[in-house]
């Protein structure tokens, strides 16, 4: 996404156009190369942190190349994209929906919530961030992605986003992070494992008074394998890859004080499918 960005391929997902983000080694701007078992826990931990290949792009102010998509000639069935209508959970962990039901509706209603979370503004705190992963992975892979994912997330990484060590924006700005989902598919599914694909727009930057890196929005689509574990569906690996993003409309763009408000004024939801 930026000239730092890596991408590699990953023979799981042989066929259907995936591609796994792999942060550099150590630092997300250089450093030591590590040995095979910590760069493979590595490739998983970008696939965590969804926006902090959008943050890298941020602090860097770089360019990216557009990405294309291939048309699909075949329709939809209507009830593919129709919303199911049914209530996901009704509980929360750590703050996050959980719960869901062992079906393919909450495999992707688990995945688009669980997408939220792991690209919040959370994300960019060390306590905050730990409560979130052990909430959505299963315990193996939380404990591998945890250390790796500190590191990722080093003190020089967040003062390049403008934020303190704790994850803090400056006085009187507003950090943004968002993740705004926008459909789910079920790519591969049974009553103990499912694959589940989200398409949504991310939002990163700083908004506030004297902001000089404005908020901008990114088109990803982040693919989930889930396993069914202690009651609910839990997260054991996952990718992204750019697009389909839309052809940018004629809006017009919003000050730095009016995004500030909307971030404080508009909060988000439980997703369905």
């Amino acid at each position: 996404m930026s000239p730092g960005d890596e991408h590699e391929a990953s023979g799981g997902y042989a066929g259907t156009g995936h591609t796994r983000t792999r942060l550099p080694d150590s630092e997300p701007y250089g450093g030591a190369r590590r040995g095979r078992n910590s760069s493979r826990n590595l490739v998983t931990v970008v696939g965590v942190v969804v926006l902090l290949i959008a943050a890298i792009a941020f602090a860097n102010r770089g360019s990216n190349e557009p990405t294309s998509t291939d048309a699909n000639p075949s329709a939809p069935e209507a009830t593919s994209t129709a919303a199911s209508g049914e209530r996901p959970v009704e509980t929360k962990s750590a703050g996050i929906p959980s719960g869901f039901a062992q079906t393919e509706q909450g495999a992707q209603s688990a995945a688009v919530n669980y997408s939220v979370a792991l690209g919040s503004t959370g994300m960019f705190n060390k306590n905050n961030r730990h409560t979130i992963v052990d909430a959505l992975y299963t315990p193996e892979a939380a404990a591998d992605l945890k250390g790796p994912m500190d590191e990722a997330y080093s003190i020089s990484f967040l003062s390049k986003l403008g934020l303190d060590a704790n994850g803090n924006p400056p006085s009187g700005r507003t950090f943004v992070s968002r993740v705004v989902p926008v459909g789910t598919t079920v790519q591969q599914y049974s009553d103990t494992n499912a694959k589940v694909a989200v398409w949504y727009m991310g939002l990163i930057g700083m908004s506030g008074e004297k902001s000089t890196d404005p908020v901008t929005s990114t088109w990803k689509t982040w693919t989930f394998d889930l396993r069914w574990s202690s009651g609910d569906w839990k997260i054991v690996t996952d990718s992204q890859k750019d697009g389909p993003a839309p052809v940018p409309g004629d809006d017009r763009a919003a000050t730095s004080e009016e995004i500030s408000k909307a971030i404080q004024e508009y909060g988000g939801f439980t997703y369905a499918r």
